[in-house]
């Protein structure tokens, strides 16, 4: 790779990366600061907190039914045509005005305890809700303890591909000054060059991927991808506490999962409230008392009344059958009229009652049967989905463990290739340096003490991960 090649890289990198002063200007990243952030500002997190609002809205509905009810009500009427007269109870061509005020009340006296099978079911789904919110939180503590972890990785294989860079600039550099001495042949630069140049690809290569980490970290906490992200990387990495294998068998580690675990405490709190459900539906094939009270009052502007002065005087009325000329007179009565008041008809048409009413369901189209039916089938699921994931946890458990005691051995493995391929390339660079090795053979000899070099970080971020997660279904968190 020549000056120009490098230049561009470089600058690469750089863009990559941004500005190296504002980074190291920025508050470094632990893995709790992380994780307290993902709780607060994650949006899989918040959801999880409105279904729990949700759940609890539910069950203060359903107490609050239980309660007898109180409603109120006005109204005000304009009628003109021929309608039934207030005061003779005939129809007549008239317009009046009319207007009344009701309060009604009624309460569920005995229904088979059906609201209160109904409270229970939603007391047991909102215990439910808040498992799987705990769910949730968990779930964000190990997704962050893996991204963290990813970029742990990430930054670690950019130092070792960057130091491979600069070990390939150093041979090539003083391989150049060998060919113009002549001591050694110009195919070795070649060879250098071509080797520097894969080496930068794989610096640039690792770059990227670190920053792909870092912008899947600020997805999952729900930050603002242009604000910086810097790690902080853990004393001493290798030294993290971890559970002891051997010690731990998956059997010990299921048993205290099953004690722990949200998602399995939720299904059992589904499992009791599709029982309290069923409960409920049950109560409604059977009668149903239930009181009721009121009271009413009305106005209307045609019911008259008499007021003032009575005057009395004679009326005549007809004549004898027998005798034409004979008049017949009555006594006459006459007084002025006037609306009654508002507030004496209020009085006067206030009513009261009082009832009982026994509900007795005999045909309803099989609605109360099938709800029966349907809350039964639900039961049985939630039942299933319980062994479900009760297996699934075991299973998860002993794959968890079987996974750790791999990443373990791998791990073990990755420190004596990596030794061997450390011993070796020594070796080879003594014997490259006097002219014992050719070009071909010591690239050879340097990329395989990368590779392991490599791997060995890969393997130890991969055995704290899978150990964790085995700590994780044991207590239900992580630390790091």
């Amino acid at each position: 790779m020549n000056k120009k090649s490098l230049a561009i890289a470089s600058i690469l990198a750089l863009l990559l990366f941004g500005n190296p002063r504002n980074v190291a200007a920025q508050d470094n990243w632990t893995y709790q600061r992380a994780l307290d952030y993902a709780l607060s500002h994650n949006l899989t997190v918040q959801q999880s907190v409105l279904q729990k609002r949700l759940a609890e809205l539910t069950l203060k509905q359903n107490q609050m039914a239980r309660l007898p009810t109180l409603n109120g009500g006005a109204s005000g009427e304009y009628r003109f045509g021929r309608n039934i007269s207030f005061e003779s109870n005939t129809y007549v061509n008239t317009a009046n005005f009319s207007s009344g005020v009701s309060l009604n009340t009624g309460v569920d006296l005995f229904g088979w305890f059906q609201k209160q099978n109904t409270v229970a079911a939603s007391k047991y789904q909102v215990y439910a809700s808040n498992f799987l919110l705990e769910r949730a939180r968990n779930d964000m503590g190990v997704n962050v303890a893996n991204a963290f972890l990813q970029i742990l990785l990430a930054n670690e294989q950019v130092k070792i591909s960057k130091s491979q860079v600069d070990l390939s600039m150093a041979q090539l550099e003083n391989t150049k000054k060998l060919v113009a001495a002549g001591s050694v042949p110009e195919s070795n630069q070649a060879d250098l060059e071509a080797q520097l140049a894969r080496d930068s690809s794989t610096l640039v290569a690792a770059q990227n991927t670190s920053i792909v980490n870092v912008l899947q970290m600020k997805a999952l906490l729900n930050l603002d991808f242009a604000v910086p992200f810097v790690v902080e990387l853990p004393e001493n990495i290798e030294r993290i506490p971890v559970l002891n294998l051997w010690e731990t068998a998956p059997e010990m580690v299921y048993s205290a999962a099953l004690a722990t675990y949200p998602q399995y405490r939720a299904d059992s709190m589904y499992v009791k409230a599709a029982n309290k459900s069923l409960a409920s539906a049950r109560g409604a094939m059977y009668p149903n008392l239930s009181l009721s009270a009121g009271i009413n009052t009305s106005y209307a502007n045609t019911i008259k009344e008499g007021f003032g002065p009575i005057t009395t005087g004679t009326q005549t009325i007809g004549y004898l059958k027998n005798d034409p000329t004979s008049l017949v007179e009555t006594a006459s009565f006459s007084q002025d009229r006037r609306t009654v008041p508002f507030g004496d008809q209020l009085s006067n048409n206030f009513g009261q009652n009082v009832g009982l009413t026994l509900g007795i369901p005999i045909f309803n189209g099989w609605r109360a049967r099938g709800n029966v039916e349907r809350a039964k089938i639900d039961v049985q699921d939630r039942q299933l989905t319980l062994d479900i994931n009760r297996q699934k946890l075991r299973q998860d458990v002993y794959t968890a463990h079987a996974n750790a005691v791999g990443a373990f051995q791998k791990y073990q493995a990755a420190i004596t290739t990596e030794r061997a391929s450390q011993k070796a390339y020594d070796f080879a660079t003594k014997r490259f340096n006097v002219g014992l090795m050719n070009t071909v053979e010591y690239i050879t000899t340097q990329t395989n003490l990368f590779k392991a070099q490599i791997d060995k970080v890969s393997a130890l971020y991969d055995y704290i991960f899978k150990i964790k997660l085995l700590e994780f279904y044991r207590d239900q968190r992580i630390t790091l």
